[in-house]
């Protein structure tokens, strides 16, 4: 490590061994829970910790995990609120516009909501190429990752987050409305930043 930067480039914050309360979110139960102490905190991932394991369900049944998918290199895990946020529909038509920027910087997409296989079949089928799972369980998803959760109706707000080739998080963008959320062009920079760091570091 040097100047306070990991090989890869990026700062690893040092988190004390409780979690504030600033860095929880309640999380809803969802049908079945019980709930026994009335709130679940869910601690929001930091750069350096590792990414859980998602599967994705994709239209016409193919399923893609997360990190595994990406295959070493780096990638990016967006949580859109469902194809009728016109903020995340602009989002991704952002990502699908810089596809080809992000290729030349080594970098993978992938993305997911609460939406139905039809809704989501449509959404793909006229602006995304990139992988998009459909039918998420949010407060399950949300469990996992901190992502903020409507309760009613229920669906996960935008979240979106730079993983390194080892499946670590870079950064980590969480959203509590209808805004705040990674662009394409900041993540490409911040590829090639961190490439570009290790290269001089080695």
């Amino acid at each position: 490590m040097r100047d306070g930067l990991s090989a890869a480039g990026y700062r690893h914050v040092a988190k004390p061994v409780g979690r504030r309360v600033a860095d929880k979110q309640t999380v809803p139960l969802g049908p079945g829970q019980q709930d026994t102490d009335k709130e679940s905190s869910v601690p929001l991932l930091h750069p350096g910790d590792a990414f859980p394991e998602l599967t994705l369900t994709v239209p016409v049944g193919k399923a893609v995990t997360v990190p595994e998918t990406f295959a070493g290199q780096f990638g990016v895990v967006l949580f859109y609120r469902g194809a009728w946020c016109p903020y995340c529909n602009a989002q991704l038509r952002a990502f699908q516009r810089a596809s080809a920027t992000l290729a030349d910087a080594g970098v993978q997409v992938v993305s997911l909501s609460v939406d139905d296989e039809a809704t989501t079949a449509r959404l793909v089928r006229h602006s995304l190429t990139v992988p998009v799972g459909f039918g998420a369980g949010a407060c399950a998803v949300a469990g996992l990752t901190g992502a903020f959760v409507l309760p009613d109706p229920v669906f996960l707000q935008s979240t979106g987050f730079v993983l390194d080739p080892a499946g670590q998080v870079v950064v980590s963008v969480y959203s509590s409305g209808a805004i705040g959320r990674l662009v394409p062009g900041d993540v490409a920079g911040l590829v090639r930043y961190v490439r570009g760091h290790a290269a001089a570091s080695a």
